[in-house]
């Protein structure tokens, strides 16, 4: 697992961004694991499984993500 920074959250619309090792990274409220999305904030350390499947073209996106 890598780890990183959530660097945005888009409480809303249930989606944020982890600024990762090389990129920023997508992650759906869908993919939290360990925590409920709506407890996590904006410079909370967490760990995440990068998807590699390439999903539409859009850059990495994370598929467990988990507070540390």
């Amino acid at each position: 697992m890598q780890q990183g920074v959530i660097k945005k959250l888009v409480t809303d619309r249930g989606f944020g961004f982890i600024s990762g090792d090389r990129n920023d990274v997508f992650f759906h409220l869908s993919a939290v694991t360990d925590a409920r999305f709506d407890d996590l904030y904006e410079g909370q350390h967490v760990e995440y499984e990068l998807d590699r499947d390439g999903r539409g073209g859009r850059g990495p996106r994370a598929s467990v993500v988990r507070p540390l």
